[in-house]
């Protein structure tokens, strides 16, 4: 279940930061409130998770999830480089993730 929650705020700190970009600093009222729900969502589910995982496997799981998906997404939907080396560190993100999952224990 930890894990779950884990994977659940890792897709909403994906969501948090493309929802702070739609909200050009805060002046776009609805992005502006997903940026905030999203946010607190991702801590608090985060927080769950913590629970049972260690503190240093969730948060490493839980950053590397929301920036891993972060640069993929914003290679596919805003034309951001995907240039091989970029693509070769997230693969290693990737890995690091999947890592520590098979090392956790729980």
């Amino acid at each position: 279940m930890a894990w779950t929650l884990l994977l659940l705020a890792g897709a909403l700190e994906i969501a948090f930061a493309f929802a702070m970009k739609a909200s050009y600093g805060f002046t776009r009222l609805i992005p502006a409130v997903i940026t905030v729900a999203t946010g607190i969502s991702s801590v608090v589910l985060l927080s769950l998770s913590l629970k049972s995982l260690p503190v240093g496997t969730g948060y490493a799981v839980w950053t590397g999830i929301g920036g891993a998906g972060v640069a993929i997404l914003g290679m596919i939907f805003l034309g951001e480089s995907a240039a091989p080396l970029r693509l070769i560190c997230l693969a290693l993100i990737l890995l690091g993730i999947i890592g520590l999952k098979l090392v956790s224990g729980t």
